[in-house]
């Protein structure tokens, strides 16, 4: 069997014996056979079988999917002012190298992967591959990234400030980056028929696929490929969302007092009892609000950033391992079950792709302002009547200005937490303390 990296577009091992023509003549250049060979070979090895079916509804599914809901996201960030923050930035990022993956790869490698045939010439033979590997540096680099700036804004918001500046020139890093390491890849990648014989006559059976002067080069390239686009990224977020973990839900917050990040539940009801008793001081009631806010904000992106980074190991995970045990030990070279083979990596292919679809979801469940943006989308879309869009608007207005986004808070929370620390909130005593005592001190 033979098969690309992450391009997709896996091949089984044809050879004239693979198919079974009982008739001898049918395989004689000089026989009439032409037409008839080609019917047996589509009706035997080239029409979809009954899980392909699935395969292709699977594919349609995740193409409309990606498509929409990372040009929403796209837009939301676009159009709301407020929106536009560090790790949003990042989020389009990666939005953008789903859409670029889910229109020039998606549809091609569901041709292949169903025909087993390239029918797209030899120029997108080396552009289709070569973008999806980009897109996939793109993803890696741009989820790193955001790993790496939350660690510094929660784990050491002293030493890094990050900006929209320096987001965007991350960004534009990142894609030089991506476009110069995977130039090997559209190097190397050529069609070929395996009938040479019929090569004349249909484009059935021709292959995109890798051609490498030596072995070894091949897998040197494939090992390196691994561990730079998965493996070694992939355990330095983990290492940084661990230490974040710690902080947000197991130790103090820097620029936050223990008393709120160990028990800011029991604060808040001398805060709500203000009235009742002596009233607490305005000043430390803001700050104590701000840092639970903040707290509360940190915790809601993390949670949604993690689950971003789980997805993508779990959907990159069974291509990795099958092309590692594909280029670099040949397992699959000399199997019987072809058949099973097939199927593991083509299911890996949709994979691949269901990442692109799974992101936007995950937006719309774990970050309200997201789900805010999507159903006004959808709403404008569905609505025809001005007057209800317009209401829809201005009550999107409404809730712009009533609620910041989850970055936004971050952001501004980070200003409040570092001043109160030492202005407001140095003689917040103990939380079994009443609200007259706890005034009294103050």
């Amino acid at each position: 069997m033979q098969g690309t990296k992450l391009d997709g577009f896996l091949y089984r091992n044809w050879s004239v014996q693979d198919v079974n023509v009982t008739q001898e003549p049918l395989l004689n250049p000089s026989s009439d056979y032409d037409d008839e060979f080609l019917h047996y070979l589509w009706r035997e090895y080239l029409h979809p079988k009954e899980y392909e079916w699935v395969l292709i509804a699977g594919y349609i599914a995740v193409f409309i999917i990606a498509l929409i809901g990372n040009i929403l996201v796209c837009v939301a960030v676009w159009k709301n002012h407020h929106m536009r923050t560090v790790t949003n930035y990042f989020i389009v990022n990666l939005s953008l190298a789903d859409v670029l993956v889910t229109i020039t790869c998606l549809p091609a490698t569901l041709v292949v992967d169903i025909t087993e045939t390239w029918f797209f010439g030899k120029t997108l033979c080396k552009v289709i591959p070569y973008l999806q590997t980009v897109s996939v540096s793109v993803s890696v680099l741009t989820l790193s990234c955001i790993a790496l700036d939350r660690w510094y804004a929660i784990c050491h918001p002293l030493m890094f400030k990050s900006t929209a500046k320096r987001a965007r020139n991350s960004i534009i890093i990142i894609w030089i980056v991506s476009c110069v390491i995977m130039i090997p890849q559209a190097i190397v990648m050529e069609c070929k028929s395996v009938f040479p014989d019929l090569a004349n006559k249909t484009v059935l059976f021709t292959v995109c696929d890798e051609r490498w002067e030596g072995e070894i080069y091949s897998k040197v390239y494939h090992i390196c490929f691994f561990f730079i686009t998965y493996m070694v990224p992939l355990c330095l977020m983990i290492l940084a969302y661990l230490q974040i973990f710690r902080k947000l839900w197991c130790r103090q917050i820097p620029g936050t007092s223990s008393i709120v990040q160990r028990k800011w539940k029991p604060l808040q009801c001398p805060i709500q009892s203000k009235g009742q008793g002596q009233q607490a001081p305005k000043p430390r009631v803001n700050g104590v609000a701000a840092e639970i806010k903040q707290i509360r904000a940190r915790r809601k992106t993390a949670r949604m950033l993690m689950v971003v980074l789980l997805v993508f190991a779990i959907c990159y995970l069974p291509i990795s391992i099958l092309n590692i045990l594909k280029r670099v030990f040949g397992m699959f070279d000399q199997t019987n079950d072809r058949e099973t083979v097939y199927a593991w990596f083509t299911f890996s292919h949709w994979l691949v792709y269901a990442n692109s679809a799974a992101n936007p979801i995950i937006y719309n469940f774990l970050s309200g302002k997201f789900r805010e943006e999507f159903k006004a989308a959808f709403s404008c879309c569905c609505l025809q009547d001005n007057n209800n869009q317009d209401e829809h608007l201005t009550r999107g207005r409404a809730s712009t200005g009533s609620r910041k986004s989850l970055t936004t808070q971050i952001s501004n929370f980070d200003n409040v937490s570092r001043i109160s620390e030492h202005v407001v909130l140095t003689n917040i005593g103990s939380p079994n303390t009443n609200a007259a005592g706890q005034a009294q001190n103050w």
